[in-house]
């Protein structure tokens, strides 16, 4: 647990003591305890990260010889920059690529589950059913056997 640490204080003001964080543990629970402190406070909810949008590819380059021979000192730098954005922007539609691809197969995976949830409990609901009709069967025989031999013992 964080152990306090006394601070140096006046004697005119009282200052509450000072908590050492050791591990995440500790954090989280200071975090907790100042919410805590105070219930009638509204809690900070951060908003979701918005997604980023990429810059469409520029649709030509002029005067840009790249880094071989005959280039100017500040050409190098113009085709350095274009091509580390052109990196990033492909980097970009990969990892957005991938996270589709995961979100479809977790889409996939939990239709799966709903189809497959469906089914057993389609089995277990036909189960049910055929014994309660079983025992209504039995249930009306045996009344009906029981009413033959009751009119039976009176004749």
């Amino acid at each position: 647990m964080a152990a306090p640490v006394k601070t140096k204080s006046s004697p005119d003001s009282e200052s509450k003591p000072v908590f050492v964080v050791k591990s995440a543990t500790d954090l989280q629970r200071l975090k907790l305890q100042r919410l805590m402190d105070h219930p009638e406070r509204p809690v900070p909810i951060p908003e979701p990260q918005k997604e980023r949008v990429i810059a469409p590819p520029p649709e030509f380059n002029r005067n840009v010889m790249g880094s071989s021979a005959g280039a100017g000192s500040g050409e190098f730098h113009v085709y350095r920059h274009i091509r580390r954005r052109e990196y990033a922007r492909q980097k970009y539609i990969a990892e957005r690529a991938r996270k589709e691809e995961k979100d479809n197969a977790f889409h996939e995976k939990i239709e799966e589950n709903k189809k497959t949830a469906e089914q057993r409990t389609a089995k277990k609901r036909a189960k049910r059913l055929k014994k309660k009709m079983k025992a209504k069967i039995k249930k009306t025989t045996d009344a009906k056997a029981s009413t033959k031999e009751i009119g039976r013992a009176h004749v």
